[in-house]
């Protein structure tokens, strides 16, 4: 049995950027179903930053699966809720709990900071990610945003946080 482990991270950071490639070549290929051609992940890394996975606009998670750099998940802060973005799991990780571990990671984060849902957009052809949002309780909702990319919303409405003071003993 694998363990997996998430932790914070600046999305600047060496494994991040090198998780954050790779996510954007896995899209670029699927998108246009070829391989990605030279500069155009560098060119979709700068069209679409992950400078603001930072506090205070958000935050950025790595996962490791039995100790090894396995996905990567962010978090960007709107008014009373949260948008999730750039879950990746590593082609040889998949399949083997590391989506779930990062979903059940941001919604602990979300819930923690105030947020009462977690909305995401995602694409047509991405259909391993959307059976993975629908199994973990997300259900797809009208259009929040007008994102080049995005064809299919979803959104999670978060368990209210339970005080450790209000919980009889």
């Amino acid at each position: 049995m694998s363990t997996w482990s998430t932790h914070r991270s600046a999305p600047d950071t060496a494994e991040a950027r090198a998780l954050l490639y790779e996510y954007l070549a896995e899209m670029v290929r699927r998108w246009h179903g070829r391989p990605e051609r030279p500069g155009e992940v560098t060119a979709a890394l700068a069209e679409s930053p992950s400078d603001d996975l930072t506090p205070p606009t958000g935050l950025f998670l790595l996962a490791r699966q039995d100790g090894h750099l396995a996905g990567c998940a962010g978090l960007r802060w709107q008014p009373g809720w949260a948008e999730l973005t750039r879950v990746y799991v590593r082609p040889a990780h998949r399949g083997a709990g590391g989506g779930a571990a990062l979903l059940a990671a941001v919604e602990a984060y979300a819930r923690d900071a105030g947020a009462d849902r977690i909305r995401l957009d995602t694409r047509t052809d991405l259909v391993e990610a959307r059976a993975l949002y629908a199994r973990h309780g997300y259900r797809e909702i009208p259009a929040f945003n007008t994102g080049p990319y995005a064809q299919h919303w979803f959104e999670k409405v978060l368990p209210a946080r339970v005080d450790d003071a209000a919980v009889p003993r």
